[in-house]
């Protein structure tokens, strides 16, 4: 089960010739950690805790909709509620930010108030009518108007129209004046700071221009992978170039709109009311035009060092562009990624929920209401709660990085393309599901290991900041640092070492073990990958967001009287951002496992016969280039030591 377990001993990569099942012991550990985390959400709904979240509760211990028991010591307890199916509060917009929670009483009612309730004798009506008491259950209906305790145990007058929730059966008000008191304090807030009302009127005054850009970076990130699809050297420059010029011209116009609009504030050519914003834009673009030089600065000096290390990189986008020809579902895998992501999360956050309503129902003697405290040993199923949280996303992201590190492998050692299954990816998820989800469950949990103490540490740092001094601060940064930078080093094997197991169908240490000795004997190689070919995704995600930034600019620039520039450029830069990254970050993984199978078809095979090389022809101009240049540089050589052989005889 360990890594130092493996016993096997050194072996030849044999490409898809056989299928073995793959750390069966881990499967094994992984099903009986997910069986916990079913008995988890199991204990809940198994003692009523998910019913009480689902059904809703009143404060006294009765889930609305059901016949309930009593609760010692609680006498408005043990109701029947079968005919009140809806939760009720009597000051639903008392709302606690902090605690997340409504702080007032809630009743079970078998209505919500369909209308606006202004007096005692209007709440005494509808009780009466309806048969939904909507004071506490201690007080008669017929005793609205009259009983002692009615302004305290009665709803806040007046009460407004409210509806049920769909599926939570929870009275909400219709008319959100109901949470003036919540706006009020939040417009006080915005109020006080002239800057966030400043930028947020901004936001809204140019909503229409900020979902255009955002439609303009999804269609250039489109565009982006067509291009990319086809790379070619000559492409690679022409890209280069036009980061290049973009960088130059927009840190240019940077600059000419600074100055523009400084000299507009000087000589007050602006409106009266855009004086507070000409002046906000100055200095936001102040701030632009000196980030845009630095970055620009810098990507000029990587170019200039990364100028002779393109040709195996374009090789390898060539191939992927192929891939993703032949493959072209390959691009939707994100989106079941985040899919299952999305489902999974909305599990776990609603048995999280669940927990928080697990436990003995004991009545608060402050303010009388009964709250569910959780027994103490149990306390300790949030943590493994939490674990299965990042173990199972672990795991989910390992299964997208198998299904396309098995579907591209079929396609490279594929002789004939036109024997390919119909569905690779879809033959690459079955072959995933049936013999190496033990692996993916290793490779996650590892992972795991290392993000656990990261985030912890990340936490107490957040705890303690302001508290600590200097040097635990210091140390606190440095080991997360180094957490992360182990984390990212083994994300990056596990999924070479998935790529190897989709190969040869190994476990995951020795897939990992001849992976990395694959990765080590072509170190070079991976640094030119790993630089060259990152950074020419870099400069398709720069082109994207420079020129959706740009676009951005020139039609905000047409709304400096009362448009703040700050938020909606970084609104639009970051949705162009992480749109690119989605569509790049495929294409990113499609060359890693490309690369991993050229280099065990450079080292098995030797394209003599019975040894020909599986490589696309694209990939065969590249070994027979370099094998030219190595002969040429023999050659080069042998001759100066002819020449240095002579020299010396002559002497």
């Amino acid at each position: 089960m360990g890594c130092c377990s493996s016993t096997e001993g050194k072996r030849e990569w044999k490409p898809l010739e056989e299928h073995s099942c793959t750390d069966i012991p881990w499967l094994i550990i992984f099903t009986l950690f997910c069986i916990g985390m079913a008995c988890i959400c199991g204990y809940p709904i198994a003692t009523g805790a998910a019913a009480r979240l689902a059904l809703g509760y009143d404060s006294y211990g009765n889930t609305c909709g059901r016949n309930n028991t009593q609760i010692e010591g609680v006498p408005l307890s043990g109701r029947d509620m079968r005919e009140n199916k809806y939760v009720f509060f009597l000051d639903p917009c008392n709302l606690d930010l902090i605690n997340r929670k409504i702080k007032s009483i809630a009743l079970c009612v078998s209505k919500c108030p369909s209308s606006e309730l202004s007096t005692y004798e209007d709440l005494k009506k509808f009780s009466l009518n309806n048969g939904s008491q909507l004071c506490s259950y201690d007080i008669s209906p017929t005793r609205y108007t009259s009983h002692s305790e009615r302004f305290t145990k009665c709803p806040k007058l007046p009460v407004s129209q409210s509806k049920p929730i769909p599926v939570f059966d929870r009275c909400i008000p219709t008319d959100i004046g109901c949470y003036a008191e919540f706006a009020q304090s939040f417009i006080t807030f915005v109020s006080d700071n002239n800057v966030l009302r400043r930028v947020v009127a901004g936001v809204m005054a140019s909503k229409e221009i900020i979902m255009g850009l955002c439609i303009l970076a999804l269609v250039l990130s489109l565009i982006m992978m067509v291009v990319i699809r086809y790379i070619s050297k000559v492409l690679v420059w022409i890209l280069t170039v036009l980061v290049i010029i973009g960088s130059l011209g927009g840190t240019g116009v940077l600059w000419w709109l600074y100055v523009d609009h400084r000299s507009a504030l000087q000589n007050n050519t602006t409106s009266v009311l855009g004086n507070e914003v000409a002046a906000d834009n100055v200095k936001a673009l102040l701030v632009y035009a000196i980030g845009a030089t630095i970055f620009t600065v810098i990507l000029l000096l990587v170019m200039f060092f990364m100028r002779k290390r393109v040709a195996l990189t374009i090789s390898l986008f060539h191939v992927a562009g192929k891939v993703f020809i032949h493959l072209p579902l390959l691009a939707l895998q994100p989106f079941w990624t985040f899919l299952c992501l999305m489902l999974f999360w909305v599990y776990w956050i609603a048995v999280l929920l669940f927990l928080g309503t697990t436990g003995t129902p004991v009545k608060n003697n402050i303010t009388g209401v009964v709250e569910y405290h959780m027994p103490e040993p149990f306390q300790y199923v949030v943590w493994y709660h939490a674990v299965g949280l990042i173990w199972i996303s672990e795991f989910i992201l390992a299964f997208q990085q198998m299904t396309i590190a098995g579907a591209v492998v079929t396609y490279y050692f594929t002789r004939n393309k036109s024997q390919m299954p119909i569905t690779p990816i879809l033959s690459s998820m079955a072959r995933t599901v049936r013999y190496h989800l033990g692996t993916l469950a290793k490779g996650s949990f590892i992972i795991t290991l290392v993000k656990i103490p990261r985030l912890i540490l990340t936490y107490i740092h957040s705890q303690l900041k302001g508290k600590e001094n200097a040097c635990a601060r210091c140390m606190l940064k440095a080991c997360v640092c180094c957490l992360w930078c182990l984390e990212k080093c083994l994300a990056y094997l596990n999924q070479n070492a998935y790529t190897a197991t989709a190969i040869n169908s190994t476990n995951f240490c020795t897939s990992a073990r001849e992976a990395f000795l694959i990765l080590v004997e072509n170190a070079l190689r991976v640094a030119a990958i790993n630089t060259v070919g990152d950074f020419v995704l870099f400069l398709g995600k720069v082109l994207i967001v420079s020129c959706t930034a740009f676009a951005g600019v020139l039609a905000l620039n047409y709304q400096r009287d009362y448009t703040v520039w700050v938020l909606p450029l970084l609104i639009v830069c970051l949705f162009a951002f992480l749109v690119a990254h989605c569509f790049l970050s495929v294409f990113e993984n499609v060359v890693d496992v490309l690369f991993l199978c050229f280099a065990v078809d450079t080292k098995y095979n030797d394209g003599s016969p019975g040894r020909e090389y599986f490589m696309d022809k694209t990939l065969m101009e590249f070994v027979e280039n370099s094998k030219k240049m190595l002969r040429h540089k023999s050659e080069v050589g042998d001759g100066k030591e002819m020449k240095s052989m002579t020299r010396g005889t002559v002497a």
